[in-house]
Order: structure tokens, then C-alpha cells, then sequence
């Protein structure tokens, strides 16, 4: 069976009395060189442990299966158990738990079906819940690499320059734990139903090390976000208010001890500026 084959698709769901799901955010691949070059760009070997988040009818998880040692699909819509039974019953190296990823312990998964293998995250993530999956990958703590389809917009603003409209928090998150890339893009029409925008697959690399050293992490971090939850403040401002527990001229102190001027604003600061101010923060306060 041809799983981008449009026809072969529909007679396959109406088979299985199969309807789209607009709040599951369902769009499944239609062109076979999108699931194929994925597959490729992930780099998989016969060690490797995937998991795939969402898969559809399994038109990806096929091409996974063909070069990873172990799959695990994780899919929340029970309806597509019956298609994916039919669409991966020659695919031995792989399974699928039904329900919700983010209320699973993605440790416990690599740990029991992973044992001895490199892990990694290949998936067409649904884009209503792209972030939050991100940052649970990232926060297990236990991938290699991830090598993930998202909505353009995303794509951009992962890879964003500092100083651009793209760039903010979540930005300075993910090029803090990993190295993200922008593989390729896909146009609406290599999906049915068609989705109103453009996507992009990124490969994230996990960083061995952090991009510059901080003090304090959990302080970064705060720095970060009182700084784009603001983003149109100067930095000062954007700290003051963001910020317990600091003066406004001890903070005034740390920015520009940093050889920043005072009315910088916190968007225009790449990751090592950021690191900084945090650093100066943490001295000061000591």
C-alpha cells in the first residue's frame, strides 16, 4: 500500500470509517519524498531508538522503521487504531502507545523500549502542541537528536537572529540545549486535508555543554523571560518589573557593568549578553 497515495488514503479511512479530527490538528502526508528525506535527514541506524510523536496513518513510521533498530509511536486519536494496525503490521521493529505524550513519562518510555540504543525524537509534531512537546524533550534530557516537521512560523523563530521580530524567549531556550537547523521546507499541498500554512523540518542536535556558562540557570531563565514578556521596555524596565527581589539601581549596576547602555532593550541580546547580565545579577545579589 502506498500511504501518500491520495486514493489509496481515503479508501483506507473510509475502510476504517476514519474522520479527520480539527482539534487534533490532523494533517497527513501526502508526498512521499517528505516522510522519505525526514527519515533520511535523522541520520538512523540499526542502534538507534525513535520516538515518533503522531503518526498518522504511519506514512513516516514506515520509512522510520526501514532504518532505525526500535520505533515507538505515540498517538492520542484511538480511532486510528485500527488503521495503523493494518498500515504497520509488517513493520516488527515498531510500536504504538495510544494516549496523551505529554502526560507520559518520556524517560520511562526510553528506558523500556530503548535499553542500549541511542535515542532520538522523529515526528511530524501537531502544531497545536509544538512547543510544549519541545520543551519535554528537551527537558527529558535523554535525546540525542530531534528531527521534527513544525509550522514554518516555529522553524523561524527557533532559528531566529537576536535583534529580529522572530527572536524571544522561546528562541534563547531551545539554542540553549540544543543546535536547531532548518532542513527543508513543505507546502500546504504535500498534505490532506491542506493546513493554511507552510511547514519546515528542523533537526535539533542536543548540545553536549551550554553555549556560555551562568552562575545560576534558574536565574538565566528568569532573566530571559521578564525580558521578552516586556520585549518593547528596555531591559532595565523590563527587570524591575519582572524581576523580585532586585533593586532598580543594583540591576541598573549589573546592565551596564556589562558594557551595555542603559536603555537597551532585552531583545536585542543574544544568548553570551544574556549570560552576562544574569552573571552580574548573581553578583550582586551576593
Amino acid at each position: 500500500m502506498d500511504l501518500c497515495d491520495i486514493s489509496q488514503i481515503k479508501s483506507l479511512l473510509m475502510r476504517h470509517g476514519f474522520r479527520f479530527s480539527k482539534s487534533m490538528g490532523q494533517n497527513f502526508l501526502t508526498s512521499a519524498w517528505v516522510p522519505e528525506q525526514i527519515a533520511e535527514e535523522a541520520g538512523l541506524d540499526g542502534q538507534t531508538g525513535v520516538l515518533e510523536v503522531g503518526p498518522g496513518i504511519g506514512c513516516l513510521t514506515v520509512q522510520l522503521a526501514k532504518r532505525a533498530g526500535k520505533v515507538v509511536a505515540v498517538e492520542l486519536d484511538n480511532a486510528l487504531k485500527p488503521v495503523l494496525s493494518e498500515t504497520l503490521a509488517d513493520c516488527e521493529n515498531t510500536e504504538v502507545l495510544f494516549g496523551d505524550v505529554l502526560k507520559m513519562d518520556i524517560n520511562e518510555i526510553v528506558e523500556r523500549h530503548f535499553q542500549g540504543m541511542k535515542p532520538a525524537v522523529c515526528a511530524n509534531l501537531p502544531y497545536n502542541i509544538t512547543s510544549p512537546l519541545i520543551s519535554a524533550f528537551i527537558e527529558a534530557g535523554c535525546f540525542e537528536s530531534m528531527t521534527l516537521m513544525v509550522q514554518r512560523e516555529v522553524a523561524k523563530r527557533i532559528c531566529a537572529d537576536a535583534g529580529t521580530s522572530d527572536y524571544g524567549a522561546f528562541t534563547v531556550y531551545t539554542n540553549w540545549y540544543t543546535e536547531p537547523e532548518i532542513l527543508f521546507d513543505v507546502s500546504p499541498d504535500c498534505f490532506i486535508p491542506q493546513p493554511k500554512v507552510w511547514s519546515s523540518v528542523i533537526k535539533l542536535t542536543v548540545r553536549k555543554t551550554p553555549p556560555a556558562q551562568v552562575a545560576d540557570e534558574k536565574l538565566f531563565f528568569s532573566v530571559v523571560r521578564a525580558a521578552f514578556n516586556q520585549r518593547r521596555k528596555t531591559l532595565l524596565n523590563a527587570l524591575s518589573s519582572g524581576l523580585t527581589g532586585y533593586s532598580k539601581e543594583k540591576l541598573h549596576e549589573a546592565i551596564v557593568s556589562c558594557g551595555f547602555d542603559e536603555k537597551i532593550r532585552g531583545e536585542t541580546l543574544d544568548i553570551s549578553g544574556f549570560a552576562a547580565v544574569a552573571n552580574k545579577i548573581a553578583q550582586i545579589s551576593e
